[in-house]
C-alpha cells in the first residue's frame, strides 16, 4: 500500500449470550473463547500486527470497556483506545473513529485507508486472512469502492446477512488470486428455506462485517446516504482539533447520531460495495453452540474446557470457568447441550435454544442481579 492504513478493531459488543462467562465489563471479546491462551480481543490484535503496527492500530468501544481493554494484553497505546460516549451501533462507532482518524491524519485523511474488523470473530489461516485483506486495501486504494470480505456459505446459516452477486459469478478483478465480486443487494438473516436457496444459487456470501475503504470513499459514499452522519463527523474531528475541552462537545454531537449498523446505514444503500472473497476458515462467534464449530471433540462429539467429568454424553460442550481444581463439574447420560460454569452462575440449555441465553440476562437485569 502507498498510503497510510488504519486498523479498527470494533469492540463495544456485550456478547450476551455468552453469559454466563460474558459480562458488562467483561464481555466476550475479553474472554478465553475460541483460544486457551488468548482472549478474541488479542487474537484480533495479533491478526493485524503482520499487516499494521500497534500505533496503526485503533479498538473502538465504549466507557465501560475502555479502562478492561487498556489493560488487557495487547501492544495498542493507550490512546488507541476510543470509548464512545453512548452506544450507537456499528454506524456510531465507525463514525466516532473516523471522526478521531480525520483529526490526527489531518494533512492525508483523505487518503486514508482503513480496514474495520471486529473482536469477536474465531478465524483459520492468518495466511490466507492476510491475503485477502491486502487485496481489499489494493482494490479500495484504486477505486472509489467500498469493500466488504464475504465468506462462502458452508451450511445454511439463519444467524448471518447474506451478499448477493452476479448471476454469471464472474469477478471485477483478481488480486493476488482473491476474487473481486460486484455487491448486488444485502439481504438480513434469512429464513431456513432462504438459507437453503442462497446456498444451492452459489452466488451468496456470508457477510463477514470487516469493511475496508479509502477515508474519501466512505465520506463521499455517507454524504450521498445521510449528510447528517458526516457532518456530525466533521463536527467531531473540528472538535477534537481545537483541544478545548472537547468530550461533553463530542458526546452532545455523538448522541444525535442515529442507533444503526454500518449495513443499513451505508453498505445496503451504496452503489459502490464490492466483495473481496475470504479465503479461510470464519466464523462469528454468536453463542455457545458456536464452540462446536472450531473447538476439538471426542470421539462423542463433545466439547471440554476446565476438566469437567463426562460419562455416556454426546454432543454436550461443557465450559468449567473456574476449573477442575476449583470446582468439580459433573455430566451424566445427557446429549446436545451446554453446561456453563462461572463462580457465580451456572448456564444449562440445549444447543438448540443458546440464542436464548441473552433472555436470562435481560431477567437477571429486570431483578437487579448482580451477575450481570
Amino acid at each position: 500500500m502507498n498510503i497510510p492504513t488504519v486498523g479498527v478493531i470494533m469492540a463495544g459488543g456485550s456478547g450476551e449470550r455468552f453469559w454466563p462467562l460474558s459480562r458488562q465489563k467483561r464481555p466476550k471479546q475479553l474472554l478465553r473463547i475460541s483460544d486457551d491462551q488468548k482472549s478474541l480481543l488479542e487474537e484480533a490484535v495479533n491478526r493485524l500486527l503482520p499487516l499494521l503496527p500497534p500505533e496503526r492500530i485503533i479498538i473502538a468501544t465504549n466507557s465501560l470497556l475502555q479502562d478492561p481493554i487498556r489493560f488487557a494484553k495487547t501492544p495498542v497505546p493507550p490512546e488507541n483506545v476510543l470509548a464512545e460516549p453512548v452506544r450507537r451501533n456499528t454506524c456510531g462507532c465507525l463514525a466516532f473513529a473516523a471522526a478521531h482518524l480525520l483529526a490526527r491524519f489531518e494533512k492525508s485523511s483523505d487518503d486514508l485507508l482503513m480496514a474495520v474488523t471486529t473482536a469477536d470473530h474465531s478465524i483459520r489461516d492468518e495466511k490466507a486472512f492476510h491475503r485477502t485483506v491486502k487485496s481489499a486495501l489494493a482494490f479500495a486504494e484504486n477505486h472509489d469502492a467500498l469493500m466488504v470480505i464475504g465468506i462462502q456459505p458452508t451450511r445454511p446459516e439463519t444467524g448471518y446477512g447474506y451478499i448477493e452477486t452476479a448471476e454469471n459469478r464472474q469477478p471485477e478483478a483478481v488480486h493476488e488470486g482473491v476474487p473481486v465480486f460486484k455487491a448486488l443487494r444485502f439481504h438480513e438473516k434469512p429464513s431456513p428455506e432462504k438459507a437453503e436457496e442462497y446456498i444451492a444459487q452459489n452466488r451468496f456470501f456470508w457477510n463477514s462485517g470487516m469493511f475496508f475503504w479509502r477515508m474519501s470513499t466512505y465520506m463521499k459514499s455517507m454524504e450521498k446516504t445521510d449528510p447528517r452522519i458526516t457532518r456530525s463527523i466533521r463536527e467531531m474531528r473540528d472538535t477534537l482539533l481545537t483541544g478545548y475541552n472537547p468530550d461533553s462537545i463530542i458526546a452532545s454531537i455523538f448522541e444525535r447520531l442515529p442507533n444503526i449498523s454500518i449495513d443499513y446505514a451505508l453498505m445496503e444503500k451504496a452503489d459502490n460495495v464490492y466483495v473481496v472473497q475470504g479465503e479461510f476458515q470464519w466464523d462469528d462467534l454468536g453463542a455457545w453452540d458456536s464452540l462446536a464449530r472450531f473447538r476439538s471433540q471426542d470421539a462423542q462429539g463433545n466439547i471440554t474446557h476446565g476438566g469437567p467429568i463426562l460419562i455416556d454424553c454426546r454432543n454436550v460442550t461443557v465450559y468449567n470457568e473456574p476449573g477442575a481444581e476449583r470446582m468439580a463439574v459433573g455430566v451424566i447420560g445427557m446429549e446436545n447441550v451446554v453446561v456453563v460454569t462461572s463462580p457465580d452462575g451456572i448456564l444449562i440449555c440445549p444447543n438448540d435454544r443458546c440464542q436464548d441465553v441473552r433472555r436470562i440476562v435481560d431477567e437477571l437485569k429486570k431483578r437487579g442481579a448482580s451477575q450481570v
